[in-house]
């Protein structure tokens, strides 16, 4: 398996999306790091609202570190990206956070 870079999710309801927008600006802030949409309902395999964020390999360490002390009760899913969507969102995932079940249908 190679691992081509990291996909950290926040997950949140509608009512705390201002949080993690929040939280999504105060890391953009600090990391040079692509962060998506803040969605406000379910999409793709993700039961909740989530937000994106594409991490490379070598900053993963700090990335987590940083949301382990900075993720104001927001939850993380983080998966890496190998090019299998079913192992990547099933087999491999981390939390941070409480977990989720994913909807991994959505790859089949």
């Amino acid at each position: 398996m190679k691992i081509k870079y990291y996909h950290f999710h926040l997950y949140y309801d509608p009512q705390n999306i201002n949080v993690a927008t929040k939280v999504s600006e105060k890391l953009s802030s600090i990391f040079d790091l692509e962060i998506g949409r803040l969605w406000n309902k379910p999409v793709g395999p993700h039961p909740v609202g989530s937000c994106q964020v594409t991490v490379p390999v070598e900053l993963f360490e700090k990335v987590a570190a940083w949301f382990l002390e900075n993720r104001n009760g927001i939850d993380i899913f983080i998966h890496p990206i190998t090019g299998d969507n079913i192992a990547d969102h099933r087999d491999y995932i981390m939390w941070i956070g409480k977990s989720y079940k994913l909807h991994t249908n959505f790859f089949t």
